[in-house]
Protein backbone atom coordinates (compact mmCIF):
# COMPACT_ATOMS: atom_id res chain seq x y z
CA UNK A 1 0.00 0.00 0.00
CA UNK A 2 1.22 3.67 -0.70
CA UNK A 3 0.71 4.23 2.81
CA UNK A 4 3.68 2.01 3.74
CA UNK A 5 5.97 3.83 2.56
CA UNK A 6 4.63 7.22 4.32
CA UNK A 7 4.59 5.96 7.78
CA UNK A 8 7.02 4.35 9.61
CA UNK A 9 6.59 0.61 10.42
CA UNK A 10 7.29 0.54 14.29
CA UNK A 11 9.11 -3.09 15.35
CA UNK A 12 7.15 -4.68 18.27
CA UNK A 13 7.94 -6.97 20.76
CA UNK A 14 4.91 -9.57 21.39
CA UNK A 15 3.79 -12.32 22.12
CA UNK A 16 2.34 -15.42 20.48
CA UNK A 17 -1.47 -14.03 19.06
CA UNK A 18 -3.81 -16.26 17.08
CA UNK A 19 -6.60 -14.27 15.05
CA UNK A 20 -9.63 -15.55 16.40
CA UNK A 21 -12.80 -14.25 17.10
CA UNK A 22 -12.20 -15.34 20.76
CA UNK A 23 -8.85 -14.07 21.29
CA UNK A 24 -9.62 -10.87 19.40
CA UNK A 25 -12.26 -10.04 22.32
CA UNK A 26 -10.68 -7.31 23.96
CA UNK A 27 -10.76 -6.43 27.76
CA UNK A 28 -12.33 -2.67 27.79
CA UNK A 29 -15.87 -2.64 28.87
CA UNK A 30 -16.51 -0.61 26.03
CA UNK A 31 -15.88 -3.53 23.87
CA UNK A 32 -19.84 -5.06 24.18
CA UNK A 33 -20.80 -3.32 21.75
CA UNK A 34 -18.61 -4.00 18.56
CA UNK A 35 -18.29 -6.83 16.87
CA UNK A 36 -15.72 -9.25 17.96
CA UNK A 37 -13.71 -9.13 14.78
CA UNK A 38 -13.34 -5.14 15.10
CA UNK A 39 -9.14 -4.90 15.53
CA UNK A 40 -9.38 -1.46 16.04
CA UNK A 41 -11.77 2.08 15.45
CA UNK A 42 -10.41 5.18 13.92
CA UNK A 43 -12.59 7.91 14.36
CA UNK A 44 -15.34 4.65 15.49
CA UNK A 45 -14.61 3.57 12.07
CA UNK A 46 -14.05 -0.30 12.45
CA UNK A 47 -10.92 -2.03 11.33
CA UNK A 48 -11.73 -5.69 11.07
CA UNK A 49 -9.69 -8.64 11.40
CA UNK A 50 -10.93 -10.33 8.68
CA UNK A 51 -9.09 -7.26 6.39
CA UNK A 52 -6.42 -7.93 8.69
CA UNK A 53 -5.54 -10.91 7.88
CA UNK A 54 -5.96 -10.80 4.20
CA UNK A 55 -3.51 -8.10 4.27
CA UNK A 56 -1.30 -10.25 6.47
CA UNK A 57 -1.55 -13.24 3.69
CA UNK A 58 -1.56 -10.99 0.76
CA UNK A 59 2.10 -9.22 1.72
CA UNK A 60 3.59 -12.41 3.19
CA UNK A 61 1.35 -15.58 2.43
CA UNK A 62 3.90 -16.14 -0.70
CA UNK A 63 7.04 -16.92 1.77
CA UNK A 64 7.85 -19.97 1.85
CA UNK A 65 9.62 -19.61 5.14
CA UNK A 66 6.58 -18.89 7.56
CA UNK A 67 7.89 -16.67 10.49
CA UNK A 68 7.73 -18.25 13.93
CA UNK A 69 4.33 -17.17 15.82
CA UNK A 70 6.38 -14.59 17.96
CA UNK A 71 7.65 -12.98 14.85
CA UNK A 72 3.90 -12.89 13.41
CA UNK A 73 2.30 -11.59 16.13
CA UNK A 74 5.19 -8.44 15.67
CA UNK A 75 3.76 -8.55 11.48
CA UNK A 76 0.03 -8.52 12.27
CA UNK A 77 0.83 -5.38 14.94
CA UNK A 78 3.32 -3.69 12.50
CA UNK A 79 0.13 -4.29 9.43
CA UNK A 80 -2.73 -2.83 12.06
CA UNK A 81 -0.73 -0.03 12.50
CA UNK A 82 -0.15 0.82 8.87
CA UNK A 83 -4.23 0.19 8.23
CA UNK A 84 -4.99 2.52 11.11
CA UNK A 85 -2.89 5.35 9.80
CA UNK A 86 -3.84 4.23 6.02
CA UNK A 87 -7.68 4.85 7.44
CA UNK A 88 -6.79 8.70 9.22
CA UNK A 89 -5.47 9.39 5.55
CA UNK A 90 -8.80 7.97 4.06
CA UNK A 91 -10.68 10.00 6.48
CA UNK A 92 -8.74 13.06 6.42
CA UNK A 93 -9.04 12.87 2.21
CA UNK A 94 -12.57 12.58 2.20
CA UNK A 95 -13.11 15.74 4.38
CA UNK A 96 -11.60 17.67 1.96
CA UNK A 97 -13.72 15.71 -0.79
CA UNK A 98 -10.05 14.05 -2.51
CA UNK A 99 -11.27 10.83 -2.68
CA UNK A 100 -10.48 8.72 -5.71
CA UNK A 101 -13.01 8.22 -8.46
CA UNK A 102 -14.46 5.05 -9.84
CA UNK A 103 -12.67 6.76 -13.00
CA UNK A 104 -8.94 6.87 -11.70
CA UNK A 105 -9.06 3.86 -10.17
CA UNK A 106 -10.58 1.97 -13.66
CA UNK A 107 -7.75 4.00 -15.66
CA UNK A 108 -5.24 3.03 -13.01
CA UNK A 109 -6.12 -0.42 -13.48
CA UNK A 110 -6.26 -0.52 -17.10
CA UNK A 111 -2.52 0.07 -16.67
CA UNK A 112 -2.09 -2.48 -14.26
CA UNK A 113 -2.84 -4.93 -16.68
CA UNK A 114 -1.04 -3.62 -19.75
CA UNK A 115 1.47 -5.76 -19.20
CA UNK A 116 0.07 -9.16 -18.78
CA UNK A 117 -2.87 -11.23 -20.56
CA UNK A 118 -6.40 -11.46 -18.83
CA UNK A 119 -5.38 -14.86 -17.56
CA UNK A 120 -1.56 -13.88 -16.28
CA UNK A 121 -3.34 -10.91 -14.65
CA UNK A 122 -5.95 -13.14 -13.01
CA UNK A 123 -3.38 -16.02 -11.66
CA UNK A 124 -1.19 -12.78 -10.05
CA UNK A 125 -4.46 -11.74 -8.30
CA UNK A 126 -4.68 -15.83 -6.98
CA UNK A 127 -1.09 -15.82 -6.39
CA UNK A 128 -1.33 -12.29 -3.94
CA UNK A 129 -4.92 -13.40 -2.39
CA UNK A 130 -6.55 -10.80 -3.32
CA UNK A 131 -9.68 -10.51 -5.56
CA UNK A 132 -10.69 -7.86 -7.98
CA UNK A 133 -11.95 -5.94 -5.77
CA UNK A 134 -9.82 -5.57 -2.89
CA UNK A 135 -6.95 -4.36 -6.08
CA UNK A 136 -9.27 -1.90 -6.57
CA UNK A 137 -9.94 -0.70 -3.32
CA UNK A 138 -6.46 -0.63 -2.46
CA UNK A 139 -5.73 0.79 -5.99
CA UNK A 140 -8.59 3.81 -4.51
CA UNK A 141 -6.74 4.37 -1.41
CA UNK A 142 -3.14 4.69 -2.68
CA UNK A 143 -4.29 7.09 -5.82
CA UNK A 144 -6.54 9.07 -3.09
CA UNK A 145 -3.33 9.33 -0.37
CA UNK A 146 -1.28 10.78 -3.65
CA UNK A 147 -4.23 13.47 -3.94
CA UNK A 148 -4.13 14.29 -0.03
CA UNK A 149 -0.37 14.77 0.34
CA UNK A 150 -0.34 16.63 -3.44
CA UNK A 151 -2.98 19.35 -1.75
CA UNK A 152 -1.73 19.28 1.32
CA UNK A 153 2.16 19.11 1.07
CA UNK A 154 3.59 19.04 -2.50
CA UNK A 155 1.74 22.06 -3.03
CA UNK A 156 3.20 24.04 -0.88
CA UNK A 157 6.90 23.30 -1.36
CA UNK A 158 8.83 26.31 -3.22
CA UNK A 159 12.72 25.96 -3.21
CA UNK A 160 14.24 29.08 -4.09
CA UNK A 161 17.58 30.53 -5.82
CA UNK A 162 18.40 31.84 -2.53
CA UNK A 163 18.56 28.11 -1.02
CA UNK A 164 20.00 26.65 -4.37
CA UNK A 165 22.94 28.95 -3.32
CA UNK A 166 23.69 28.42 -0.57
CA UNK A 167 23.38 24.59 -0.43
CA UNK A 168 25.88 24.94 -3.07
CA UNK A 169 28.54 26.80 -1.48
CA UNK A 170 28.33 24.67 1.69
CA UNK A 171 28.98 21.33 -0.29
CA UNK A 172 30.46 22.53 -3.32
CA UNK A 173 33.02 19.76 -3.14
CA UNK A 174 30.16 17.10 -3.72
CA UNK A 175 30.14 18.86 -7.68
CA UNK A 176 33.60 17.93 -8.21
CA UNK A 177 33.87 14.99 -9.93
CA UNK A 178 37.37 12.67 -9.57
CA UNK A 179 36.02 10.62 -12.11
CA UNK A 180 33.20 10.57 -14.37
CA UNK A 181 30.05 10.02 -13.36
CA UNK A 182 26.51 8.68 -15.12
CA UNK A 183 23.14 9.97 -13.74
CA UNK A 184 21.24 7.11 -13.86
CA UNK A 185 17.96 5.73 -13.61
CA UNK A 186 16.56 2.01 -12.90
CA UNK A 187 13.45 -0.41 -13.28
CA UNK A 188 14.68 -3.32 -11.05
CA UNK A 189 12.61 -6.61 -10.82
CA UNK A 190 13.55 -10.02 -8.79
CA UNK A 191 12.29 -12.98 -7.88
CA UNK A 192 13.37 -13.15 -4.69
CA UNK A 193 10.34 -13.89 -2.27
CA UNK A 194 11.93 -12.05 0.60
CA UNK A 195 11.65 -8.42 -1.20
CA UNK A 196 8.46 -6.64 -0.80
CA UNK A 197 7.84 -4.39 -3.74
CA UNK A 198 8.44 -0.87 -3.34
CA UNK A 199 6.30 0.37 -6.41
CA UNK A 200 2.80 2.04 -6.38
CA UNK A 201 1.30 -1.11 -7.50
CA UNK A 202 2.47 -3.17 -5.31
CA UNK A 203 3.16 -5.52 -8.23
CA UNK A 204 5.90 -8.23 -7.32
CA UNK A 205 7.34 -11.28 -9.25
CA UNK A 206 6.92 -14.62 -7.56
CA UNK A 207 9.28 -16.32 -9.04
CA UNK A 208 12.79 -16.25 -11.62
CA UNK A 209 10.17 -17.29 -14.45
CA UNK A 210 7.76 -14.17 -13.95
CA UNK A 211 10.72 -11.69 -13.24
CA UNK A 212 11.80 -12.61 -16.66
CA UNK A 213 8.81 -12.46 -18.29
CA UNK A 214 7.76 -9.10 -16.37
CA UNK A 215 11.01 -7.03 -17.38
CA UNK A 216 10.43 -7.84 -20.83
CA UNK A 217 6.69 -6.92 -20.71
CA UNK A 218 8.19 -3.65 -19.02
CA UNK A 219 11.21 -3.09 -21.43
CA UNK A 220 8.25 -3.74 -24.38
CA UNK A 221 5.75 -0.69 -22.29
CA UNK A 222 8.95 1.33 -22.97
CA UNK A 223 9.82 0.41 -26.36
CA UNK A 224 5.94 1.52 -27.40
CA UNK A 225 6.79 5.16 -25.87
CA UNK A 226 6.04 4.97 -22.15
CA UNK A 227 7.56 7.13 -19.41
CA UNK A 228 10.91 5.24 -17.60
CA UNK A 229 9.74 7.41 -14.62
CA UNK A 230 6.14 6.11 -14.72
CA UNK A 231 7.14 2.79 -15.09
CA UNK A 232 9.96 2.32 -12.92
CA UNK A 233 6.98 4.31 -10.09
CA UNK A 234 4.18 1.49 -11.05
CA UNK A 235 6.56 -1.40 -11.80
CA UNK A 236 9.72 -0.93 -10.16
CA UNK A 237 10.79 -3.64 -7.42
CA UNK A 238 13.39 -1.14 -5.95
CA UNK A 239 12.17 0.42 -3.04
CA UNK A 240 14.84 2.76 -2.53
CA UNK A 241 14.02 4.33 -6.45
CA UNK A 242 11.11 3.46 -7.26
CA UNK A 243 9.18 6.63 -6.09
CA UNK A 244 11.07 8.93 -7.69
CA UNK A 245 10.78 7.55 -11.22
CA UNK A 246 13.72 4.78 -10.54
CA UNK A 247 16.52 7.60 -10.17
CA UNK A 248 19.71 6.22 -8.97
CA UNK A 249 21.48 9.61 -8.85
CA UNK A 250 24.82 10.20 -9.77
CA UNK A 251 27.15 6.55 -10.02
CA UNK A 252 30.66 6.72 -10.35
CA UNK A 253 32.57 4.93 -13.57
CA UNK A 254 34.00 2.84 -10.93
CA UNK A 255 31.37 1.71 -9.30
CA UNK A 256 29.53 0.76 -12.58
CA UNK A 257 32.26 -2.41 -12.88
CA UNK A 258 31.35 -4.22 -10.23
CA UNK A 259 28.19 -5.82 -12.62
CA UNK A 260 30.28 -5.75 -15.83
CA UNK A 261 27.25 -6.66 -17.96
CA UNK A 262 25.13 -3.58 -16.90
CA UNK A 263 28.79 -1.39 -17.32
CA UNK A 264 28.95 -2.64 -20.84
CA UNK A 265 25.47 -1.93 -21.73
CA UNK A 266 25.27 1.66 -19.98
CA UNK A 267 28.25 2.91 -21.61
CA UNK A 268 26.93 2.27 -25.12
CA UNK A 269 24.23 4.76 -24.29
CA UNK A 270 23.21 8.20 -24.94
CA UNK A 271 21.93 10.52 -22.75
CA UNK A 272 17.72 9.78 -23.01
CA UNK A 273 18.32 6.01 -24.29
CA UNK A 274 17.86 2.94 -22.10
CA UNK A 275 19.38 -0.56 -22.20
CA UNK A 276 17.90 -3.71 -22.98
CA UNK A 277 17.16 -6.30 -20.58
CA UNK A 278 20.51 -6.72 -17.69
CA UNK A 279 20.93 -9.76 -15.12
CA UNK A 280 21.74 -8.72 -11.95
CA UNK A 281 24.28 -10.79 -10.58
CA UNK A 282 25.63 -11.78 -7.47
CA UNK A 283 29.64 -11.21 -7.67
CA UNK A 284 30.45 -13.98 -5.02
CA UNK A 285 28.13 -16.79 -5.86
CA UNK A 286 27.31 -15.32 -9.58
CA UNK A 287 24.05 -16.31 -9.22
CA UNK A 288 21.44 -14.41 -10.99
CA UNK A 289 19.36 -11.96 -8.69
CA UNK A 290 17.45 -10.40 -10.91
CA UNK A 291 16.66 -8.34 -13.68
CA UNK A 292 17.30 -4.24 -14.46
CA UNK A 293 16.55 -1.65 -17.12
CA UNK A 294 18.66 1.39 -17.11
CA UNK A 295 18.38 4.66 -18.13
CA UNK A 296 21.06 6.91 -18.96
CA UNK A 297 19.72 10.51 -18.07
CA UNK A 298 23.23 12.04 -18.68
CA UNK A 299 26.96 11.77 -18.85
CA UNK A 300 29.47 14.29 -16.44
CA UNK A 301 32.78 14.28 -17.45
CA UNK A 302 35.42 14.81 -14.42
CA UNK A 303 36.10 18.21 -13.12
CA UNK A 304 34.31 21.32 -11.14
CA UNK A 305 30.75 22.02 -11.42
CA UNK A 306 29.55 25.67 -11.64
CA UNK A 307 26.09 27.36 -9.87
CA UNK A 308 25.53 28.25 -13.61
CA UNK A 309 25.58 24.79 -14.51
CA UNK A 310 21.69 23.97 -15.32
CA UNK A 311 22.33 20.20 -14.19
CA UNK A 312 23.68 21.67 -10.92
CA UNK A 313 21.18 23.52 -9.67
CA UNK A 314 18.31 20.94 -10.72
CA UNK A 315 20.09 18.29 -8.72
CA UNK A 316 20.15 20.47 -5.59
CA UNK A 317 16.57 21.79 -6.49
CA UNK A 318 15.32 18.23 -6.07
CA UNK A 319 17.33 17.15 -2.94
CA UNK A 320 16.04 20.04 -1.15
CA UNK A 321 12.62 19.45 -1.73
CA UNK A 322 12.77 15.78 -1.23
CA UNK A 323 13.81 16.35 2.30
CA UNK A 324 11.23 19.00 2.91
CA UNK A 325 8.98 16.98 1.33
CA UNK A 326 9.55 14.38 4.08
CA UNK A 327 9.66 16.77 6.62
CA UNK A 328 6.64 18.29 6.27
CA UNK A 329 4.88 14.60 6.08
CA UNK A 330 6.24 13.38 9.22
CA UNK A 331 4.78 16.70 11.13
CA UNK A 332 1.95 15.87 9.11
CA UNK A 333 1.64 12.59 9.85
CA UNK A 334 2.21 13.10 13.66
CA UNK A 335 -0.41 15.96 13.62
CA UNK A 336 -3.24 13.91 11.97
CA UNK A 337 -2.59 11.07 14.51
CA UNK A 338 -2.62 13.48 17.73
CA UNK A 339 -5.79 14.34 16.10
CA UNK A 340 -7.45 10.96 15.53
CA UNK A 341 -9.56 8.81 18.52
CA UNK A 342 -7.83 5.62 18.02
CA UNK A 343 -8.63 1.93 20.03
CA UNK A 344 -6.13 -0.76 19.16
CA UNK A 345 -7.92 -3.61 20.34
CA UNK A 346 -5.61 -6.07 19.21
CA UNK A 347 -2.55 -4.41 21.04
CA UNK A 348 -5.13 -4.54 24.61
CA UNK A 349 -5.78 -8.25 24.00
CA UNK A 350 -2.37 -9.26 23.10
CA UNK A 351 -1.11 -7.47 27.04
CA UNK A 352 -3.63 -8.88 28.64
CA UNK A 353 -2.60 -12.65 27.48
CA UNK A 354 0.97 -11.78 28.05
CA UNK A 355 0.16 -10.78 31.51
CA UNK A 356 -1.00 -14.61 32.37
Amino acid sequence: MQVESAFTVRARSAAFIVLSATLLIAASGCRHSLSPDVVATVNNKEILGADLEKYYKARFGENPQQPSPEQASILHLNLLQQLIDDEILQQRAAKFNLTASDEDVNAKLTEMKAPYTQDEFDRSLQQHNQTLDDLKREVRRQLTTTKLLNKEIESKINITDAQIGAYYTAHKAEFNFIEPQYHLAQILVTGAPSQQPGNLQNNKASGDADAKKKIEALHTKLDNGEDFGNVAMNFSEDKDTASSGGDMGFVADSALHSQPAAYDSITKLKPGQFTDVVPIVDPQSHRTMGYALYKLVSKEVAGQRELNDPSVQQRIRSGLREVRAQLLKDAYFEVLRDDAKVHNYLADQILKDGAK
